[in-house]
Parts: structure tokens; sequence; C-alpha cells
């Protein structure tokens, strides 16, 4: 039982490497198939701006 991989033989160095990947792509497809697409949300929707107001905490009037 060798617990560095400093003088881990080569077929440890490519357990490794393959568990590491496989974790990798498992970890990607299950990002990827856990995103939500609503196809009615894709369409940009545009919103119009409408007269400046002024808010405020004060009670007091405003003067321009």
């Amino acid at each position: 039982m060798n617990h560095s991989l400093h003088s881990a033989d080569r077929s440890t160095h490519l357990k490794v490497v393959v568990v590491a990947l496989i974790a990798g792509i498992a970890l990607t497809a299950f990002g990827i198939a856990a995103r939500t697409v609503d196809d009615s949300q894709t369409a940009a929707h545009v919103v119009k701006a409408g007269k400046p107001i002024t808010v405020t905490s004060s009670t007091a009037s405003m003067v321009r």
C-alpha cells in the first residue's frame, strides 16, 4: 500500500487519470442534463421607458 503518487507505478497513475476523466465527463453530462430550456423564454422582450418620475422618501415639495 503506497499513499504517495510520487512513488506510484504507471498503472496507478493511469487509474487516477481514468477516474478523474470519468468523473469530469459525468459532471459535465449532469450539468448539461440539468439545464431547463423553455422555448417561450428565449425571445427577447422589449421594454419601453415611460415618463420620468422622481422617487423620494422626503415629504417636502420639490421645486424645479
